[in-house]
């Protein structure tokens, strides 16, 4: 088999790489690299002839003028592969000791034309893992997650490469893998994962300087226009078409539409608004909307229906990380983000929902009190006063805060503003405590846990002092209990319930009875 490996000034990261090559278990008798220097000037020439002189018979370069990127050297290296099958590797990246003889085994024993090995990032280098889930001997490019996993760092059966003309895009200097990617899988018989072994590292260096890290805005733009256009030319319009384009929006598009983009000078603004505003009419169907995330979605459909001052002011919240002002109701939240509620624009609210995001700031609940009362109907409560930060809740619906004591759970019975917050109240019948008791007249003990908004998010109910209520007797059935809620060490509010023995009971009555005088 061939491993091509294209090298632009990866030194020291190319050591690592090549020893990583050689020292494969498949053995140097079944392996070719078949490396090129693309006018490297930091030594990598160097080094790959050193490899080349020690392992004559493995090791094959090839040194010529930088190109630019990636795509030239990769050509010029397929033009010489002679392995039934050829793997891609980063210079910069390595590989696990076993993993080209386990890749052309599962090739060999399944007929696939292309394998993935699960590949893991280094150095904080982003890596997708949803396709390496597990191993699957057939996965269908259009019904998996291989869309998101588009890079050339594959086994790649060499008579299907050659059979098609597969060839690196030489006029993208970044990107040039996805398209080769992307036609081989359209074309393959077969495409196979292995989830058994960590096959690749991909290194993030030190100096940031692999080319998607290092890419200029512009580069990125033409990027995400050469790889629409070229899946548009490839597949058909359709549900295939959208498997694809969905990632290209949410990823190559999507991107370009963060916080750099308002670096950029306002010409430049302009026209890359154009251009990706173009890209959005022409290829943003309906079918790939539904799917993408929201904050995606907001940022794509602004680029495309409103202005550029809209689509700037909307990239300038997303980069605060800070909801705007919300609008409640019907137990939701939604944030004034640009575009909501306008009526040339006419999204939907629910493109604005935060509320998984508002939950977690309503949740942090501080109790204040605990006292002894009655619930609506008259009947004796516990009563749980706590203290929220987040002014907004007092507008919600009280019952999208649950207050949970073990197992029991029960709507807050009011929400009221209170500078600078809200008020909860909740009020829980004892009866409902003591029905929830486990069986057996076991002491029970429970934490209060608030949830809100259907469980969205939850936390344990603090205090920031200690709190008590008296402690009560309560009958359930045939037994007494003595009823305890206060907050332990930690400041987590406690309910604790006691069976009370037949004896217990008479020495309290005792206790609580008058005392009569002489």
């Amino acid at each position: 088999m061939t491993v091509v490996v294209a090298v632009y000034n990866t030194m020291p990261y190319l050591t690592a790489c090549l020893d990583s090559l050689v020292g494969q278990s498949i053995g140097l008798e079944r392996l070719e690299v078949v490396a090129v220097d693309d006018g490297s000037t930091d030594g990598s020439g160097e080094e790959l002839d050193r490899f080349a002189k020690e392992y004559p018979g493995t090791v094959t370069v090839l040194h010529q003028p930088n190109s630019g990127g990636p795509a030239a050297p990769s050509n010029r290296a397929l033009g010489i592969a002679r392995g039934r099958y050829v793997f891609f590797i980063g210079s910069d990246d390595h590989l696990g000791p076993e993993a080209l003889e386990r890749l052309v085994d599962a090739a060999d024993r399944w007929g696939s034309d292309v394998v993935l090995g699960r590949m893991v990032g280094t150095n904080k280098r982003y890596v997708h893992q949803a396709i390496y889930a597990s191993t699957e001997e057939r996965v269908d490019l259009f019904d998996s997650e291989l869309p998101w996993s588009l890079s050339n760092t594959k086994l790649f059966r060499r008579d299907l490469i050659e059979r098609h003309g597969l060839r690196f895009r030489e006029d993208m200097a970044m990107g040039s893998d996805q398209p080769f990617t992307l036609e081989a899988c359209v074309r393959a018989g077969k495409i196979s994962v292995l989830a058994d072994y960590v096959y690749y590292y991909a290194v993030k260096r030190d100096n940031a300087q692999n080319i998607t890290y290092a890419s200029r805005f512009e580069e990125r733009l033409r990027c995400a226009e050469e790889l629409i256009g070229f899946v548009a030319g490839l597949i058909e319009p359709g549900p295939r078409r959208d498997a694809i384009l969905l990632r290209n929006f949410s990823w190559e598009v999507a991107k370009l539409l963060k916080a750099d983009f308002l670096d950029l000078e306002p010409q430049v603004q302009v026209q890359a608004h154009q251009r990706i505003r173009k890209l959005a009419q022409s290829y943003l169907s309906d079918a790939i909307i539904e799917r993408l995330a929201a904050d995606v979605r907001l940022r794509l459909l602004l680029a495309r229906d409103a202005n550029l001052d809209r689509l700037c002011q909307l990239i300038r919240q997303q980069r605060d990380k800070k909801l705007p002002p919300l609008t409640a109701g019907d137990g939701r939240c939604y944030a004034h983000y640009a575009g909501f509620r306008d009526a040339d624009l006419g999204f939907p609210d629910e493109w604005y929902d935060v509320t998984g995001q508002t939950a977690k700031r309503m949740v942090k609940l501080t109790a204040t009190e605990l006292t002894w009362g009655r619930d609506a109907s008259g009947a004796p409560a516990l009563v749980i006063t706590a203290h929220c930060g987040w002014a907004p809740l007092a507008e919600l619906p009280a019952d999208v805060v649950q207050v949970n004591i073990g197992e029991l759970a029960v709507a807050a019975n009011s929400l009221r503003p209170f500078r600078p917050g809200t008020v909860v109240r909740t009020e829980v019948a004892v009866d409902q405590l003591l029905t929830a008791l486990p069986s057996g007249g076991r002491r029970w003990q429970g934490k209060g846990k608030v949830t809100v908004l259907g469980g969205v998010a939850s936390a344990p109910l603090r205090a920031d002092q200690r709190l008590a209520a008296a402690r009560r007797v309560a009958r359930h059935g045939l037994r007494f209990h003595l009823v305890t809620a206060s907050t332990d060490r930690k400041g987590l509010v406690i309910v604790t319930i006691t069976p009370m023995t037949p004896g217990r009971v008479l020495a309290r009555l005792r206790r609580m009875r008058p005392s009569r005088g002489k």
